[in-house]
């Protein structure tokens, strides 16, 4: 249970925005349905969520409990990168969703992982057993995979520590003179428009590294490296700067480069395996996709359009 009292600088905000600020992963969707349902209270009392807040309210939130979701095994061709006892390396194709969530309980990762294996960790629960960190739908890439608590944890702690190397390959709007560079940015979610996220100033560290592969008219081949893992980093810190991936409608123009969704690779993926201590580096090279773009984008330039 989380309790807040309001302050002179918030009053007068809607309550559902005001709750929205207290943590990125509260969508105003999810707040205005606990308003409704009982889940946050006022001085003790249900309101709407349109309330606007006044000086000295208490604000009660009780966080209900996920539902869960009958998530069935799926038989799928993975392509599993390597496997033993105690993790699992996969090449995640774009537009596979990672984990099951409500209104989406099939054809995601975690189904085929659950054909594959029985014996994913339960840390994260029934909706994502043995999943350690994400990508998008429409990222495409390598993941690892923990099949057991032991293994979950020790590699847990070593993304929170910023020991696991994860190295992404894209293609961005524009030229980016730079042939290296850093972004520290915080990221959370968009004031704006609660479905995307935004570099905001009480967000979460975050911080990608960049180094330009070769340069193009209108758009740069590039390598990003994580040292934060916040969700939609690389999309988000690169419209930051004002070179948005092609294809992600989200974050930049629509209708772009012929590709499915945005036009990033998680390409390579190293880590310490959590039982030996060994470490452990995969690479994955660019699926037809990206590969194909990069080709044209070279013919153009060798034609000069």
């Amino acid at each position: 249970m989380i309790d807040n009292i309001i302050r002179s600088e918030t009053v007068g905000e809607r309550i559902d925005k005001y709750i929205a600020s207290l943590d990125n992963d509260w969508s105003r969707t999810q707040i205005q349905n606990w308003l409704k349902n009982g889940f946050i209270t006022v001085n003790g009392k249900q309101v709407k969520p349109n309330y606007k807040c006044e000086e000295g309210d208490r604000i009660t939130i009780r966080v209900p409990d996920p539902v869960e979701l009958d998530v069935e095994p799926e038989l799928m061709d993975l392509d599993i990168y390597y496997e033993d006892q105690d993790v699992l390396v996969v090449n995640k194709p774009r537009g596979m969703v990672v984990h099951p969530a409500p209104g989406h309980t099939k054809g995601t990762l975690v189904n085929g992982l659950l054909y594959h294996c029985n014996d994913l960790s339960g840390i994260n629960g029934v909706l994502r057993p043995g999943i350690v960190h994400r990508i998008d739908k429409d990222t495409s890439g390598l993941l690892m995979v923990a099949k057991n608590d032991l293994a979950h944890e020790q590699l847990a702690n070593q993304l929170a520590n910023k020991e696991i190397t994860r190295k992404y390959e894209g293609i961005v709007h524009g030229t980016i003179e730079e042939n290296f560079g850093t972004i520290d940015a915080p990221i959370g979610r968009d004031p704006k428009d609660r479905q995307k996220m935004a570099v905001v100033d009480n967000g979460k560290q975050a911080i990608t590294h960049f180094r330009v592969i070769e340069r193009y008219q209108s758009y740069t081949y590039v390598e990003f490296q994580l040292e934060t893992g916040r969700t939609h980093q690389i999309r988000v810190h690169m419209k930051y700067i004002g070179h948005p991936l092609a294809g992600d409608p989200k974050y930049g123009p629509k209708k772009t480069l012929p590709i499915a969704g945005q036009a990033l690779h998680a390409k390579i993926l190293g880590f310490h395996h959590p039982r030996t201590g060994d470490y452990m580096e995969f690479e994955c090279p660019l699926p037809d996709d990206v590969s194909n773009l990069v080709q044209m984008l070279k013919k153009r330039e060798e034609i000069g359009l």
